[in-house]
């Protein structure tokens, strides 16, 4: 019963803040975007809950115009059908403990508070991300500092364009691309200002 009128709670304050234009923010500071509420009666994120889900990391397009909203490139996927979207046949989801270290800080700060069967967009600044979380990585967006310097190693795909790797490209953290295609596409975004979409499929 306490879960239920708390989530009803954050569904009207969240209704609220959007009618009058205001994105929610975490306490860390991560803005996100309720897309989907949950389903009646579904199980709350909390802090240590080990939980499920199905996500599209997401480059948005220009015409965005509040980093959270409109269409978006995905950059890698997991669970929605996608190509090479699974780690192991029939493996389509992604489970994590809330607040492990080797997940992203961002997903790690907005998951909290999600109802089973809501679809939450969250915005990924790179040193909430896949930046490596040092001052020489910390001067993209939201950074404090200069920048990395960066060793490249081109290496020629398919395209025939060049891609880097970069010396701040964390890939530690979790979730990570799954294919060497995906990999190659992180790679060149990972510094920049990305969109999870995460749709919360199972709490434990």
């Amino acid at each position: 019963m306490a879960e239920q009128q708390e989530a009803k709670r954050q569904q009207l304050a969240m209704a609220e803040m959007e009618a009058s234009g205001i994105k929610p923010v975490t306490v860390q500071g991560t803005r996100y975007l309720e897309l989907e509420s949950g389903r009646e009666g579904g199980s709350i994120v909390k802090e240590g809950d080990v939980v499920e889900v199905y996500y599209k990391v997401l480059k948005l397009g220009k015409r965005s115009y509040d980093g959270l909203s409109g269409e978006g490139t995905v950059v890698f996927s997991r669970g929605y059908g996608l190509e090479d979207d699974e780690k192991t046949a029939g493996d389509h989801s992604f489970k994590f403990t809330v607040g492990d270290n080797s997940v992203i800080r961002g997903l790690n700060d907005a998951i909290p508070g999600m109802q089973v069967g809501a679809l939450r967009r969250i915005s990924i600044l790179p040193q909430k991300g896949w930046n490596k979380n040092i001052k020489q990585c910390d001067g993209g967006p939201g950074g404090s500092g200069t920048g990395g310097e960066l060793k490249t190693d081109y290496v020629m795909v398919p395209t025939a364009t060049m891609v880097e790797q970069e010396a701040c490209y964390d890939k530690s953290k979790q979730p990570f691309p799954q294919t060497y295609a995906q990999e190659r596409r992180m790679a060149q975004r990972f510094d920049q200002s990305l969109i999870m979409e995460v749709r919360l499929v199972n709490v434990s």
